[in-house]
């Protein structure tokens, strides 16, 4: 396994990892927090919340088998080259392992908390019974002939595919609204943070290797930085730009076609700021 060339690059890529984990950490509690506060969930995306424990569940599967596992760090080398370092840091880790814990007390908060009559769609149960469904099958194919590197590499595209489902249905919603009324902009800049320091500090590890493998030998990390900064980006622009000073009256009817994207993305709400990270 190689070590790092530069003290000074070594030091930026610890502090961005942790920017990174801090931003994107701080985006959970505001939401956790309030529904205590209410002691009810009314308004919260429980679809959301749902494929976001997936979706983290699986990223953490896969950076706490690549970091801890020797067998799988073997199969990673074995590919890519023994000169190489493993993409997977301990903030990566860290957040995972924080991101599973402050979604699933979410979730409890959803089966304790008054929820209305509001009730996880039949689209995201779907969506989630498909991503474990097919990490099932591939556990099974994996385990006759040791492919580890294979399956956990399975898990970071379930995690990919995870996020960009996320935000869809936040991004539509304000373009039928024509208004970001509602919305937490501030949760966003710190994503945006997040995924920029996340995807800053493969870029220093790639100059101090002089080697761009870690890209594509972790290319779950890149493309949830690139995804994350993307649909941030989209955001920030319909709420200071298109959609500025626009507001959203409560009495306002939702059309036919805002059902159907309701339906069948995953029912964003009009009243609660989304979770990100």
């Amino acid at each position: 396994m190689a070590s790092w060339n530069s003290f000074e690059l070594e030091v930026v890529y610890e502090a961005l990892g942790w920017f990174a984990f801090v931003s994107w950490s701080i985006s959970f509690y505001p939401q956790v927090i309030l529904n205590f506060r209410r002691r009810s969930v009314v308004g919260l995306n429980f679809d959301f919340v749902l494929l976001n424990l997936t979706k983290h569940s699986t990223y953490l599967i896969y950076n706490a088998s690549l970091y801890f596992s020797s067998a799988i760090q073997k199969q990673y080398f074995d590919k890519y080259g023994y000169g190489q370092m493993i993409p997977v840091a301990a903030n990566d880790v860290a957040f995972s392992i924080h991101a599973v814990l402050l979604t699933a007390i979410t979730l409890f908060q959803i089966a304790i908390y008054e929820r209305g009559s509001q009730k996880v769609s039949k689209v995201s149960i779907g969506i989630v019974s498909v991503a474990w469904l097919i990490a099932a099958v591939c556990f099974f194919i994996a385990l006759s002939n040791h492919s580890w590197l294979w399956l956990i590499s399975i898990f970071n595209t379930i995690q990919v595919t995870m996020t960009v489902i996320k935000y869809i249905p936040q991004a539509v919603m304000n373009f039928l609204r024509k208004s970001t009324d509602g919305f937490s902009i501030g949760n966003i800049l710190l994503d945006l943070s997040g995924g920029v320091a996340n995807y800053g500090q493969m870029v220093v590890q790639s100059i101090d290797q002089n080697s761009w493998v870690n890209f594509y030998g972790n290319i779950g990390k890149v493309l949830l930085s690139l995804v994350s900064v993307f649909f941030d980006i989209i955001f920030i622009i319909q709420h200071y730009i298109l959609y500025a000073g626009n507001k959203s009256s409560k009495s306002d009817t939702t059309t036919e076609h805002e059902d159907q994207i309701r339906e069948h993305l995953v029912r964003p709400s009009d009243q609660s700021p989304p979770e990100n990270a």
